[in-house]
């Protein structure tokens, strides 16, 4: 079969999965305490055909029953298997070569178990792969598509879950409904809900193009764990941000890089990656799974314009409450600006004196006029949504009738409040039927602003990327490069480093002293000493012979296979020392990485990543979410840094390591920068083990001729 047409038959398969109009439980039973017939009753109310598969009957629970799969009268969309683990191969087979569109299995027993798992699995891969037979799970607990009255899953009450706008895709199917009956107690629906399990054939890459097209779906909630295929679900989020809103919660904070060789990988942990790759492609990332429900409800209500900072206010009827949001607002770097001249006027007329009226609106207490300041603050031509706090007071408050008017004016308009929940839940439930956005404290009312304010970021950005990046073909390292060689490869794409020469003996370096300029930088050069200064290898601000003799001697008494190597380099003009690197992960391709940098580089640990190839957005935003940001601009004693000269290193690393594929891990640390620009003051490569091994072979080979 063509590949063009089996993955035509995949996208098909996938839509007949997630919506069937024909459904048969394979193992179903009429034992109320086994998976086959909780799985028949979980469906009873699907309008569409549902058939049991079971050898030993011919009808169970009031469904017809056939024999096994083959016999069916046709080629169901869905199939529930709700058999163990060692049949489900055969069964798989057998769907596909009826024609079945997808199977969700419930059991476990597969990867997560390794050995014959791990097996059995991987052949339930292959069938896949080979028949475009569509496989939810397994171990999951399937999903939900209120629309059809479809409950592929035998979790009690997940029934009663009502229709909305949000579609749920989590890697875990606990997690799946735990997010669910979140959206269900916020008050709002899901269009479809579905937990991955070992995804061994859906992924959530598979589904987001799905769900992009969705007249049911506003948003999107996505609960990642691993990502084995990183660059597809890039893609996929990217593609699905342009056209809806994706919020994101990435598990397994308290992890640590894989790498070893260079400071970047152990500053890079896996779900960093994920979190700055899911950023990069314009989704929202939250923390917790209430924060994911509540944000994917709020955006699925209405998101704001791109922009590259939207501009947010506050109306608050009380003091206390507004300055806890501000501040909120403010560490969440939410633009919160103060309101125009005009805006202030207007407001002005419905205040009583000495109120604080520039942002946020102090009202002191909701009054008559609650409703024409936040109007007034709508229409400010400087604020893209508008944020109202109040204590329910029923008596002096009907928040429907205050906001109505700041509502027409066309901004997001998000109330925030807290009472008794008497008087509370007859609020909310009006302010839905206004469609008007209402969170339950102040902390929700921040995260709604900060949400808003990076959806509307995420898809400016994308706005910004310029064409794809031209990629050449660059001959191949076989070797690890010494420091020297790697600076000879950065300078081959624009990156600068100080004037030097590598010297492979004593009387070099001493023609080397008189030639350059002092101050001088005097280094180990071996390539199986990767970080000098941590055995001593690196002296600095060498004046005279006599210090230079001594950092020769220390020198000759590291232990190395390389022994005599040393670079002299002029010293660089003071400067921020930053790191920039890059490494080749697995599933995410080439990322990239800046930080504040130097020998104190991974105890400060203040890092930001990007995929590559990144543009110069991205590399500002890299640089923005530094901790130690302040340090660019003149900090104290130290200089102005040239941006542009950093962006200019981090783009050229992506180009580098994109047209080098046997570069396994490229590190630039320190990289010094002021006003002038940016010098690399040391450069690592590192190979991938496979080039290693060739050239190593290779060298074998002709020491032996």
């Amino acid at each position: 079969m063509a590949s063009n047409e089996l993955n035509q038959i995949r996208r098909t398969n996938l839509q007949r999965l997630f919506n069937p109009k024909s459904i048969a439980v394979i193992g179903a039973s009429a034992d109320l305490s086994k998976a086959g017939s909780q799985a028949l009753l979980s469906l009873k109310n699907f309008p569409g055909k549902l058939m049991a598969v079971n050898p030993k009957a011919s009808e169970i629970l009031g469904f017809p029953c056939y024999p096994g799969v083959s016999e069916l009268p046709e080629a169901v969309d869905l199939a529930v298997l709700a058999i163990p683990a060692v049949h489900c191969i055969r069964a798989a087979e057998e769907a596909a070569q009826r024609g079945v569109g997808g199977i969700f299995i419930i059991s476990g027993g597969f990867g997560e178990v390794g050995g014959d798992g791990a097996r059995l699995q991987q052949e339930l891969a292959d069938i896949c792969r080979r028949t475009g037979l569509r496989l939810l799970g397994p171990n999951t607990s399937g999903f939900i598509n209120p629309y059809l009255d479809c409950v592929a899953s035998f979790v009690p009450g997940v029934d009663q879950l009502r229709r909305g706008n949000v579609a749920v895709i989590a890697q875990s199917g606990g997690v799946n409904l735990t997010i669910s009956f979140l959206i269900d107690h916020l008050g709002h629906g899901i269009s479809l809900a579905a937990g991955l399990g070992n995804a061994v054939d859906v992924s959530a890459a598979d589904v987001l193009p799905m769900l992009a097209d969705d007249p049911h779906t506003t948003a999107i909630a996505l609960h990642l764990e691993g990502v084995p295929d990183g660059r597809r679900l890039f893609e996929a989020v990217r593609a699905a941000t342009a056209v809806k809103p994706v919020v994101a919660l990435v598990a397994g904070k308290n992890d640590i890089g894989e790498f070893a060789v260079s400071h970047t990988g152990n500053l890079m942990g896996s779900h960093q990656r994920t979190v700055s790759a899911l950023i990069q492609a314009g989704a929202v990332v939250v923390n917790s799974t209430e924060e994911l429900a509540q944000a994917a409800v709020l955006l699925a209500q209405g998101r704001l314009p791109a922009k590259q900072h939207p501009a947010i206010a506050l109306v608050t009827g009380q003091a206390g409450p507004g300055l806890l949001i501000m501040d909120g607002l403010k560490s969440a770097n939410v633009a919160v600006p103060e309101l125009s001249p005009p805006a202030q006027q207007e407001i002005a007329r419905h205040l009583p004196p000495m109120t604080f009226i520039k942002n946020p609106v102090d009202t002191g207490r909701p009054g008559a006029g609650f409703g024409r300041v936040v109007e007034a603050v709508a229409q400010a031509d400087n604020i893209d949504a508008v944020l109202v706090y109040s204590l329910s007071e029923p008596a002096v408050l009907d928040p429907v009738t205050a906001l109505a008017a700041a509502k027409a004016c066309g901004k997001p308009v998000v109330f925030g409040t807290l009472g008794l929940p008497a008087d509370v839940e007859p609020t909310q439930a009006a302010l839905r039927e206004a469609a008007i956005p209402c969170v339950l404290s102040p902390e929700r009312l921040v995260l709604a602003g900060s949400v808003l304010a990076a959806d509307a970021q995420g898809r400016w950005n994308q706005t910004q990327r310029s064409a794809a990046v031209q990629i050449q073909t660059r001959p191949r390292i076989h070797r690890t490069p010494d420091e020297s060689t790697a600076k000879e490869l950065l300078a081959g794409y624009g990156i600068r480093s100080p004037q030097r020469v590598l010297c492979h003996s004593r009387s070099e370096a001493q023609q080397a002293f008189e030639q350059l300029s002092k101050p001088l930088v005097v280094k180990i050069a071996a390539a199986d000493v990767p970080h000098k200064t941590e055995v001593g290898g690196v002296h600095l601000h060498i004046r005279d012979r006599q210090q230079f003799e001594a950092a020769l001697d220390a020198i000759a008494n590291i232990p190395t296979r390389d022994p005599g190597k040393v670079l002299v380099e002029e010293m660089a003009a003071d400067g921020v020392e930053l790191i920039v690197g890059g490494i080749r992960d697995d599933s995410w391709g080439v990322v990239l990485m800046a930080g504040i940098g130097g020998v104190m580089a991974e105890a400060m640990a203040d890092s930001s990543v990007r995929l590559a190839p990144v543009s110069d957005i991205d590399v500002s935003n890299m640089l923005g979410e530094l901790r130690g940001r302040k340090l660019l601009d003149g900090f104290r004693h130290l200089p102005i840094c040239n941006r542009d000269a950093i962006t200019a290193v981090v783009k050229a690393v992506g180009q580098l390591m994109l047209e080098h594929p046997e570069i396994a891990e490229l590190e630039i640390n320190p990289l010094r920068v002021n006003a002038d620009g940016a010098l690399a003051l040391d450069a690592l490569v590192a190979l991938a083990a496979s080039e290693e091994v060739a050239a190593n072979v290779n060298l074998k080979g002709h020491e032996n001729e």
